[in-house]
């Protein structure tokens, strides 16, 4: 299986681990990455286990393999900087949040980008409908392999981006080793996942920065807003006006970059 995380030096002793999100890869995390090495932070995007394969390879791990792929990821990043930091987009997120509950002496500070208990955007309404059922049928038989499809436009305001990424002028940096579509059953674990978030996060201490799309089509702010108010004093709400689900590669990816590079600088 080919490896798609990517590391790039840094100039501050600081460094960021950059999470992406389910059915994703690592280049997802690129655009952003960039911006914050360009600020002199250390980044490493690790590939999450079951990712950048085969359906089934997916569907062999669980929401606990994808945080030891995180949880090892980070300490190797740690061994190599002063001070080391999480930010991921979803359900990346939310594993960067789970290793800071973990880990709060080594954490110093986390970012989550379209942080997402339940897809309810104003583009999924089937998800938003099935979502408490989806522990269920992810075990019943002629249901549990389902498969459920992004529609247009697939997390991406701006078209020339959208175009760029999954169109037919190129996009292999993104769009290779991604599956297009969420299984019933990795969907579950994501859920699952949100499960656990949502019983930690009143003992999380480690400052978190929420940053999330007005204009979500895929998850809906509402999802950030429950999260910062289980999270507390140590939260930080930051919202977009010119950006849907895939805010770390949409119109404002530099405004997110600026957020949480300022939002880290200022974590002691």
């Amino acid at each position: 299986m080919k490896d798609y995380s990517f590391f790039l030096e840094g100039t501050n002793g600081k460094g960021v681990l950059l999470i992406h999100g389910l059915t994703g890869i690592p280049g997802e995390m690129r655009p952003v990455g960039k911006l914050l090495n360009r600020k002199g932070f250390t980044v490493y995007a690790p590939l999450l286990a079951g990712h950048g394969d085969t359906e089934k390879a997916l569907l062999k791990t669980r929401w606990q393999d994808w945080y030891e792929s995180v949880k090892k990821a980070f300490f190797e990043l740690k061994g190599k900087t002063d001070q080391a930091f999480t930010a991921g987009i979803c359900a990346g997120g939310a594993l960067g949040l789970y290793l800071a509950a973990e880990h709060p002496k080594d954490v110093s500070a986390t970012a989550i980008y379209s942080h997402t208990f339940r897809y309810d955007g104003w583009n999924m309404p089937k998800f938003y409908v099935t979502a408490p059922l989806i522990p269920i049928a992810a075990y019943v038989p002629y249901l549990r392999n389902l498969k459920f499809r992004e529609k247009h436009p697939f997390g991406i305001k701006d078209d020339r981006i959208r175009n760029a990424i999954i169109g037919k002028s190129g996009g292999k940096d993104f769009m290779e080793g991604v599956l297009d579509y969420f299984p019933l059953r990795a969907l579950d674990q994501m859920y699952r996942l949100g499960g656990v978030i949502n019983k930690v996060a009143p003992k999380i201490t480690t400052p978190t920065l929420l940053i999330h799309a007005k204009n979500d089509d895929l998850s809906h702010p509402r999802n950030s807003r429950y999260l910062a108010r289980k999270l507390g004093k140590s939260c930080r709400v930051e919202l977009l006006e010119d950006s849907y689900h895939m805010i770390h590669i949409d119109r404002e990816r530099g405004k997110v970059a600026d957020m949480t590079a300022d939002f880290f600088a200022a974590a002691n």
